[in-house]
């Protein structure tokens, strides 16, 4: 009888296996290095198609062998605390007796309201779901803000969610929330934007800047487009949006469609926008409901 352990042998050695050889005693020029050992090389200027390949590879795989397949993206401010922080920064500021200081402060402790919607949207899709035949996964750009409010809701839920970073100049930190097997870093953003939208089902999109109009924009773009599927694109935050882009305008002047903006739902609360995600893809409660 033949033993399986001997058909499954590899009949080649490991790249891995290879790559740990010891080298040669005597000194060696960078042209012995194996190519996929040698960092330089692969950091050379006509690598960057291979380099963008493993930048869309890594997350890709590491999500499949997790089970990741769908997910709701948050986004919004990097700047947006949470609303404990923003009453004691409202408290010091008022014992500082600095006009700008308490301006800004009373300014950040009304916009912490997003923070609180966020983590609590970000809770209700995951208890809600994470028993479900095919939960949802709640993914952000990994940093501070709301972006943390979104890691932060699915953590306290007791779910996983994901964190995709990116390399700046003023570095960024991943928050404290994440699933650590799921916090990514990433160069291009480009790729990072292609991992935002390859598994969501929804996007849930918080008062920002341009980052947050970026990638507003671009999913909006790929639906209009008819590029990507439609999913629910939640808005929250009425009056900031209302007040910040003028869509009615775009369809007065043929910019846009007639319909087109209707590609988003404006929602004020964290129960209205789950709402709606349940409505569109019918989805119901771990109890069965």
């Amino acid at each position: 009888m033949i033993k399986k352990s001997k058909l499954a042998a590899r009949n080649f050695p490991s790249a891995k296996e290879e790559a740990h050889r010891p080298e040669p005693q005597a000194p060696v020029s960078a042209a012995y290095r194996l190519a996929f050992t040698d960092e330089d090389f692969l950091l050379r200027e006509e690598l960057r198609p291979v380099r963008m390949q493993l930048e869309l590879l890594k997350p890709e795989l590491v999500q499949q062998e997790l089970g990741i397949e769908h997910t709701v993206v948050i986004f919004g401010s990097a700047r947006i605390p949470d609303t404990a922080t923003a009453q004691q920064r409202l408290e010091e500021a008022q014992r500082s007796g600095d006009a700008g200081a308490l301006k800004r402060a009373q300014r950040d402790l009304d916009m912490s309201r997003y923070y609180e919607e966020a983590r609590r949207f970000a809770a209700l899709v995951t208890e809600q779901t994470m028993h479900n035949e095919q939960p949802l996964f709640v993914v952000t750009g990994g940093g501070p803000g709301i972006m943390e409010a979104g890691n932060r809701g699915a953590h306290e839920a007791g779910g996983r969610s994901i964190g995709l970073n990116i390399v700046l100049p003023h570095e960024q930190y991943p928050n404290p929330y994440i699933t650590p097997e799921l916090c990514f870093r990433f160069h291009y953003f480009a790729l990072r934007k292609m991992h935002f939208l390859m598994r969501s089902v929804a996007l849930a999109c918080f008062p920002g800047g341009y980052g947050t109009l970026d990638e507003l924009f671009e999913t909006l773009t790929l639906v209009q487009t008819g590029k990507c599927r439609r999913r629910p694109i939640l808005l929250f935050g009425r009056d900031f949006w209302s007040r910040l882009i003028n869509f009615e305008l775009l369809v007065e002047t043929g910019m846009i469609s007639p319909g087109d903006e209707h590609l988003f739902h404006l929602v004020e609360t964290a129960d209205e926008a789950w709402a709606l995600l349940r409505a569109e893809y019918d989805i119901g409660n771990p109890s069965g409901e």
